[in-house]
C-alpha cells in the first residue's frame, strides 16, 4: 500500500496509545479528587484534570480521523467482519471519553456525588475496552 499507508497506520497507534493514557489516567485523578478533602488540593487536582482533559481530546481527534482514513481511505476493514463490532467498541470508548467530561464538569461545580471506589471501578473500563479493540483488530474474528 506504500508509504503513506504505513505512516497513517504508525501515527494512529502512537495517538491512540496516548489517548488511553489520558483515559488511563484522568479517572485516578478522579479517585484523589473524590477523596480529597483539602481545597487547595482539591483545586490543583482539578486543574491537572482540566488540562489533561484538554490533551486528550486534542489527542483523540486526531486518532479518530486517521483511523477514518484508514478505513476509507486505505481499505482497511472496508470488507471484513470484524470492523463492525470495533466500530461499535470505539464509538463505547467514545461515549467513556464523553462521561469523563460530563464528570470533570461535575467536580468544577462541586456537585460530585460519586465515592472514590466507584472511580476505582470506573477507571477499568478503558482497560477493558482496550483490549477487545485490540483482540478484534489482531484476531479479526
Amino acid at each position: 500500500m506504500g508509504d503513506a499507508y504505513l505512516w497513517t497506520k504508525t501515527f494512529h497507534i502512537v495517538l491512540v496509545a496516548s489517548w488511553f493514557a489520558g483515559l488511563f489516567y484522568l479517572p485516578r485523578i478522579f479517585v484523589n479528587m473524590a477523596q480529597e478533602t483539602n481545597p487547595e488540593v482539591n483545586a490543583r487536582l482539578l486543574g491537572m484534570a482540566d488540562r489533561l482533559f484538554r490533551f486528550m481530546t486534542i489527542l483523540m481527534v486526531p486518532a479518530v480521523v486517521l483511523g477514518i482514513v484508514l478505513w476509507l481511505h486505505f481499505g482497511i476493514g472496508r470488507d471484513a467482519g470484524w470492523m463492525h463490532p470495533k466500530l461499535l467498541f470505539v464509538l463505547i470508548i467514545l461515549g467513556y471519553h464523553h462521561s469523563c467530561y460530563t464528570l470533570l464538569k461535575k467536580f468544577r461545580a462541586g456537585k460530585n456525588k460519586r465515592s472514590h471506589v466507584w472511580f476505582r471501578w470506573f477507571n477499568e473500563v478503558p482497560v477493558v475496552l482496550l483490549v477487545i479493540i485490540t483482540a478484534i483488530v489482531v484476531i479479526k474474528p
